[in-house]
């Protein structure tokens, strides 16, 4: 098994992990358009500076990926900076073998060298195996964001 950054000859397989973060997000959320849809431009993410795409390799196929994007933090934070991680997928037949948590770790180690010392992540209130996950690799709750469809009052 081999951790590394992604590549743009990863695009094809990272398009199919894209449509399965897509489809295991939908039942949380009744917003998202119908499909076809894309959350991501990953040709921009792979080139960018400050963003890092991780794959796991296994037998030269692609079967989990995540990534790390560096952001400014909010004024009043006492950090500058911190790493958002997103795109976390792990194909299902490899789940529950801490795939995830070797991506985190990449990506830990990635945004450390970048000088970025917090992480930061959603994930959908209900998704109870998601939060789990994160809680084992250290992650707590801070903030629930709300929201309301006030278009029928």
């Amino acid at each position: 098994m081999k951790i590394r950054a992604a590549t743009i000859q990863d695009i094809e397989a990272l398009r199919v992990f894209e449509q399965g973060v897509i489809k295991a997000e939908r039942p949380y959320d009744e917003t998202l358009q119908v499909d076809p849809i894309e959350y991501y431009d990953l040709e921009s993410l792979i080139v960018a500076n400050d963003t890092q795409i991780v794959v796991v390799e296994l037998n030269q196929a692609i079967i989990a990926c995540g990534y790390a994007r560096i952001k400014q933090a909010k004024k009043y934070a006492n950090y500058n900076f911190y790493s958002y991680l997103g795109f976390m997928f792990v194909q299902e037949e490899y789940r529950g073998k801490g795939l995830n948590h070797r991506v985190i770790d990449a990506l830990t180690q990635w945004s450390l060298e970048q000088g970025v010392t917090m992480m930061h992540l959603d994930v959908y209130t209900e998704n109870a195996s998601a939060i789990r996950a994160y809680q084992k690799v250290g992650f707590k709750e801070y903030l629930v964001e709300m929201r309301m469809d006030i278009s029928q009052k």
